[in-house]
């Protein structure tokens, strides 16, 4: 399962801002065509929407697995959204989703795909319901239990010393994402911002903060000054930027909340 787990160490597990299907599904594709990487991406938000038109990818127990098919080789991705409130999902054992997973997989990744999604599925079907996660009250908590199933599924079917190396990473991956003390967990952010000629998109794990940037007049000119800077009571600290074809700069901060 290292795609998951790659995902929860880069930020990519967000909560869901909207109870709307196709509108989280939205924010997750823009979340995974933020990845650097993966370079001249083909438009996800299409591409998914038009598989799900077609296929319902809500695998039960309120998980569900959207993906999206990609020719070539390259890395399989995925990006991962928390609905408290749960979707309607339209899924067949007629439960809200809680979790969604999305995948992006390249031709060469296929079975890669197939071996995660099914120990995914194996570990929610061995809990026999994600309420841990449904009723969680914080990301932080979600993460933990899902970095619980990533070290349990790989430890069932992998020898002693590539479990413990997952083990040791999961809790990179925690130590990480949450860092120690109570006055800074939940206020430190991950954030991503995507500059286009005609718009900005805001990714990290407040909605508030990403829907005031993406409102910022002043801000894509501060963006190009590839500096630390304070806009709406956060601190912006600059990590890096990459320019993509045509007219795209993805730019990379940590959000710290004054």
């Amino acid at each position: 399962m290292k795609a998951l787990l790659t995902a929860l160490r880069e930020g990519r597990l967000v909560e869901l801002p909207e109870a709307d299907k196709d509108r989280s599904l939205e924010y997750l594709a823009h979340l995974i065509e933020a990845v650097p990487d993966l370079g001249g991406s083909p438009d996800l938000v299409s591409a998914v929407l038009a598989r799900e038109a077609t296929l319902n990818t809500g695998i039960g127990l309120g998980v569900a697995c959207p993906h999206v098919r990609a020719p070539g080789a390259g890395e399989l991705l995925c990006a991962v959204g928390w609905s408290p409130t749960g979707l309607d999902y339209q899924a067949r054992d007629g439960k809200k989703v809680h979790l969604v997973v999305m995948y992006y997989i390249p031709e060469a990744q296929k079975g890669t795909y197939l071996k995660e999604v099914s120990l995914l599925a194996g570990s929610v079907q061995k809990q026999g319901d994600i309420q841990s996660i449904a009723t969680a009250d914080t990301l932080a908590e979600v993460r933990d239990q899902l970095l619980d199933w990533v070290t349990a599924a790989v430890e069932a079917g992998a020898p002693e010393t590539r479990a413990r190396m997952i083990r040791l990473e999961a809790k990179a991956v925690a130590e990480v994402a949450a860092p120690a003390g109570p006055a800074i967990l939940g206020q430190l952010l991950a954030l991503q911002i995507v500059s286009t000629p005609d718009r900005l998109i805001a990714l990290c794990q407040s909605a508030d903060l990403a829907a005031a940037l993406e409102k910022d007049p002043e801000l894509p000119a501060m963006l190009k000054q590839r500096l630390t800077f304070d806009r709406h009571s956060w601190r912006l600290i600059y990590r890096a930027s990459a320019t993509y074809e045509p007219d795209r700069v993805l730019y990379e901060f940590i959000a710290l909340k004054l």
